[in-house]
């Protein structure tokens, strides 16, 4: 693939958005290959996906503008269409994903780190939605995802109405990222985030996702008894046996089969 890299380490898939020529702009190519890279991991083995950007400046920039600029309505409609579309693919993805965010994460880039489930940054990284200052609205998901990730709707229109870049520590305040690192620290602070995730039992993890990721959209109630039905699901795993047979033996050493 020309702009997108993967690789796998033991458990942790990491994807690398490279096209740095263009702080790793997303354009048509790179959003299909990006499907085309989800698609391919094998859930079964990889417990946990890392996201980040080549280079030191960018984690992506936003979306090609100069693809963009010469859009029809139409072609802006399918545009939109396939970004959201593999978006929603990260955000419903069986496992957990990681933004390791090193750069600038502008528009639609800021939109993909709001669709991976835990988002870090370096201390050089800068967020915003600088859409409204083109002539547009974001077109990815930032005017849904900010407010949810962030939990004010007042932030979320002020950052989106101004087009104000959020720095690091700020992201942290707001509750955008976790947790900041220097540059030369991210990425191995997201495999060992990434690391702890694979340690535990991943059928649980991923019916932790289901339940946190579909019951923010229910009613408690019903949000309660998607949780119930996920918990009592663990009890048909061999994993759940495996785990609660070691905190009986007081027993360190974990073996999860994913099973």
């Amino acid at each position: 693939m020309a702009f997108i890299q993967y690789e796998s380490r033991e458990t942790i898939g990491l994807i690398t958005i490279n096209r740095p020529e263009a702080l790793n702009a997303l354009s048509s190519t790179v959003l299909s290959e990006l499907n085309e890279v989800l698609d391919s991991i094998d859930i079964k083995t990889i417990r946990c996906v890392v996201i980040t950007g080549a280079g030191e400046k960018a984690f992506v920039a936003g979306a090609d503008v100069a693809e963009m600029s010469v859009m029809t309505e139409s072609e802006a409609t399918a545009f939109g269409g396939s970004g959201n579309a593999v978006f929603r693919k990260i955000e419903a993805f069986p496992i957990p994903v990681v933004a390791a965010v090193n750069g600038y994460a502008l528009g639609g880039g800021n939109e993909l780190a709001l669709s991976c489930d835990i988002r870090i940054c370096s201390e050089n990284a800068v967020f915003g939605q600088p859409e409204a200052g083109l002539g547009i609205t974001p077109g990815f998901g930032g005017t849904q995802r900010l407010a949810r990730v962030i939990g004010s709707v007042s932030v979320a229109k002020e950052l989106l109405y101004t087009c104000r870049n959020v720095k690091a520590e700020e992201a942290l305040r707001i509750g955008l990222v976790s947790a900041v690192y220097p540059q030369a620290d991210l990425l191995p602070q997201a495999f060992k985030m990434g690391e702890r995730i694979a340690g535990n039992a991943p059928i649980a993890i991923r019916n932790i996702k289901k339940a946190v990721n579909e019951g923010l959209d229910l009613p408690i109630d019903e949000a309660i008894a998607l949780e119930i039905g996920l918990f009592a699901h663990c009890f048909t795993t061999e994993d759940q046996k495996e785990g609660m047979q070691a905190f009986l033996e007081k027993r360190k050493e974990k073996s999860f089969k994913n099973l």
